[in-house]
């Protein structure tokens, strides 16, 4: 790992644990056994060093979209991969930093800049959920909902996931994913539907 990635893995970790206003350039320099000039040399002011991490984890999500674009299926086989992947990807550090980065944090620039790369993912999974409707391999629904409802909860995990805990990243990204998509899959709700009618319950 070169120097500018291993004190932008420094600063990151930082705002997570710490969050934006309360992480100092400083503590950042010190973890790191470097002086505060060297941070600016490498990854500039505190605003373009949170811009480069909430980036990291965008570009990250959206090049997991585009692989799973390219490998074909289904829209529910497409959308349930790219799902483990954006669950993934909230476990690591600058996916985390996506969700515990709130917008009026960072300038206007930067602001626009992150708010066009969340819309070019929303619009791309978006996209997604409505082939797989018009295939048949996901229940008809709002796509625009649908889509809100499934990166939520997904987004969420940066707020709780504890590397430490006892579930591992890829146990939670699995059992997120399959959470979700049981109110994706065709049938389910007649299922349940036909449930309720057998026992009578509402």
């Amino acid at each position: 790992m070169d120097k500018r990635e291993a004190l932008l893995q420094a600063a990151v970790r930082s705002f997570n644990e710490k969050g934006f206003h309360a992480t100092s350039l400083d503590d950042v320099a010190a973890s790191m056994n470097v002086t505060k000039p060297t941070i600016y040399y490498y990854l500039g002011n505190k605003d373009e060093i949170l811009f480069e991490c909430v980036r990291r984890g965008l570009v990250s999500i959206r090049e997991i979209i585009r692989s799973v674009e390219e490998t074909g299926g289904t829209g529910y086989e497409r959308f349930r991969a790219l799902l483990l992947g954006y669950a993934r990807i909230m476990t690591e550090d600058f996916g985390m930093c996506i969700t515990r980065t709130a917008d009026h944090e960072l300038s206007p620039e930067s602001r626009a800049r992150f708010r066009a790369l969340k819309r070019e993912i929303d619009a791309t999974i978006r996209r997604v959920v409505e082939e797989g409707i018009a295939d048949g391999s996901i229940v008809p629904g709002d796509p625009r909902i649908m889509t809100f409802v499934a990166t939520g909860a997904l987004n969420w995990i940066a707020r709780w996931y504890d590397p430490s805990g006892p579930m591992s990243a890829e146990e939670v990204a699995q059992s997120c994913v399959e959470t979700i998509l049981r109110g994706f899959r065709p049938g389910t709700i007649a299922m349940e539907g036909t449930k309720n009618a057998d026992t009578g319950s509402i």
